[in-house]
């Protein structure tokens, strides 16, 4: 009877045992499987976002390349003397206001409920970011390409500033409010191709000055909404790990307190009797 009492007890738990086994195998595979699936969907994400800077690049690509290719340099005085001759445009600067008409957009339809992808804070740094590499992109360009502008005012024609910030603008808005209709995107973008026609027509501009600007505001509010999430999660997990550090002495006491003892409790056989031995950790 007492040996019936012990193999029915360690048959008990071998069972247990390969339960607990299993059920560990299957939570692995799952996990496998979960992180199997992930991982496509990830680099599907990522080879989206840089499949979206291909537009603006090949402008820039054709702004670039107009220092180069002759055809493209007569396309640019081809236009101007187009420009010259049929001018319907006022000489109204409109355009010194129409290059930030797509953020002030975005900010006021804010006010008025409409929220975009971002907070107000999450935006206004990405936004900071984009300016950032956008001036240092023009300030460098400008003053070593040294291309005299049509209307012979400076060589500081290449590429053109008032453009780059309405596209920057203008992604900037489709980034932030297409999620709420498309519409935003399409307003944002009519404003920056104003913006830029603007340019071309009161003779501060070539063509290519104009597409290549347009490609560097792109090129930085993507790069920026790119950027940012990464430099966001790795500041707050600077601080979350001083966080955790500077209360990790004051869990681990809770812990001791909340933690329960270990107690165990296991049958014995010892020349022919049976008892019970009994152990517990504190």
């Amino acid at each position: 009877m007492r040996k019936i009492i012990l193999i029915l007890f360690c048959i008990v738990n071998i069972k247990v045992y390969a339960q607990q086994t299993d059920s560990t195998k299957v939570n692995i595979v799952d996990t496998l499987k979960k992180d199997l699936l992930t991982v496509p969907d990830t680099v599907q994400h990522l080879h989206s976002k840089f499949r979206s800077l291909i537009p603006p690049a090949a402008l820039v690509g054709y702004g670039i390349t107009s220092f180069y290719v002759k055809p493209l340099r007569r396309l640019d005085r081809y236009v101007h003397k187009e420009v010259v001759e049929h001018n319907i445009i006022l000489d109204s600067q409109i355009e010194d206001y129409f290059q930030y008409a797509p953020v002030a957009l975005v900010y006021g339809v804010n006010l008025v409920g409409v929220h975009g992808k971002n907070t107000f804070l999450d935006r206004t740094i990405i936004y900071v970011m984009a300016q950032s590499m956008l001036q240092l992109t023009l300030h460098t360009l400008k003053n070593s390409t040294h291309r005299l502008r049509p209307n012979e005012g400076d060589r500081l024609s290449f590429p053109s500033g008032h453009t780059g910030n309405a596209f920057l603008g203008a992604e900037f808005m489709s980034q932030e409010l297409s999620g709420n209709s498309v519409y935003y995107g399409i307003v944002g973008y009519a404003f920056a191709t104003t913006t830029g026609i603007f340019r071309i027509y009161h003779q501060d501009h070539w063509l290519s000055d104009v597409i290549a600007g347009a490609g560097f505001g792109i090129l930085s509010t993507k790069a920026a909404y790119l950027l940012y999430p990464y430099i966001r999660n790795n500041l707050f997990k600077a601080g979350r790990e001083k966080e955790k550090d500077k209360n990790k002495p004051q869990e681990l006491k809770e812990l001791k307190k909340k933690s329960p003892s270990n107690a165990l409790l296991l049958p014995s056989y010892q020349q022919g009797a049976l008892g019970l031995q009994f152990s517990m950790q504190f």
